[in-house]
């Protein structure tokens, strides 16, 4: 990642510190004040209440109050526009999704900035695990049985989602893609709504988050077919993974913490390192996975590649859909 040089007001006085100056006094002194994490969604989300079961935990480690803003609107956009802009200081980072950091640039068409270029890898913090369901009275009990049925009835088995452009969509797009079928992309604004429809019978399956979909099987309204995942996951271990079907086949429904152009290595440095400690935290983790959150620690080159890995992947599925923000 290339970074150019930055200005930043120095507070007060009105004058101006170098990057060099920046960095110079991060590794003697940061955190020296309180750390805000921006969340692109409303409180009560995965992606917010997430952010909150390793509040505590970050701030004990940093020994600086660690601040949650939500800043919901525009698929996550508003956000990050607001760290992009941040002072890289270290006294503000995104929790960003894969719609900020990934999808979002194949979706808008007027975004003012790069995710790869105006922001800087921290860490992976989790991820949101999705599960593929559908409703009871279906006759399908493994993704073969689905992917054969859509194969056989081209643009008539139905897929919902909680909106256009997000993980639960482009799950059945690229399922669509790998397959050759056809079929049709319900989108609902959010996913509560389309939670009501799959049980009612309504749309034919969908990629729902864990928390959402699983209290649904466990009543019998919904039947689990299987995990988005490469391989089986481990608090999940009888559920198959797609790609044991459809080899190659993976859609995370992933966030990271990231900052903004500019944030010293050794800033970088250290909160990596804190948000590999708090992950590993038995009770912060014990905590995600009841939420239906896969802890994934990273370090920032390896959150850097798969950022770029993720946007190459999804930009030519995005196109291929037609989809346009809501």
């Amino acid at each position: 990642m290339i970074h150019r040089r930055v200005l930043l007001g120095a507070g007060m006085a009105g004058c101006a510190l170098s990057l060099p100056a920046i960095r110079a006094a991060a590794q003697e002194s940061w955190p020296s004040k309180p750390i805000r994490i921006v969340v692109g969604f409303a409180a009560g989300g995965a992606t917010d209440i997430s952010t909150r079961v390793m509040q505590p935990k970050l701030t004990a480690l940093l020994g600086q109050p660690v601040v949650i803003d939500n800043r919901p609107g525009a698929g996550g956009n508003l956000a990050t526009d607001l760290v992009v802009h941040a002072q890289p200081d270290g006294s503000t980072f995104l929790m960003g999704t894969i719609g900020a950091l990934a999808i979002n640039p194949s979706l808008y068409s007027n975004l003012n900035f790069d995710p790869q270029t105006d922001l800087v890898p921290v860490a992976m913090a989790g991820n949101v695990l999705n599960v593929l369901v559908v409703p009871a009275d279906r006759p399908w009990r493994s993704v073969a049985d689905l992917i054969a049925a859509a194969k056989a009835r081209p643009d008539t088995i139905t897929y919902g989602s909680s909106g256009v452009g997000g993980a639960g969509h482009l799950a059945g797009a690229l399922m669509d893609q790998m397959t050759g079928n056809k079929t049709v992309h319900v989108p609902y604004r959010g996913g509560g709504p389309m939670m009501t429809d799959l049980i009612g019978g309504k749309v034919d399956y969908a990629f729902s988050t864990a928390p959402t979909a699983l209290p649904q099987v466990q009543s019998g309204r919904l039947r689990l077919l299987a995990v988005p995942t490469a391989r089986r996951i481990r608090s999940m271990p009888d559920t198959p993974a797609v790609a044991e079907t459809l080899p190659g086949y993976e859609v995370q429904n992933w966030y990271a913490l990231v900052g903004p152009k500019g944030l010293p290595p050794e800033i970088v440095a250290k909160m990596n390192a804190v948000m590999r400690e708090a992950l590993a935290d038995p009770q912060v983790s014990a905590s995600l996975e009841g939420q239906g959150v896969e802890p994934l620690p990273s370090s920032p080159e390896d959150l850097a590649r798969f950022i770029r890995e993720e946007t190459a992947k999804w930009a030519p599925i995005v196109k291929a859909t037609g989809a346009k923000p809501e």
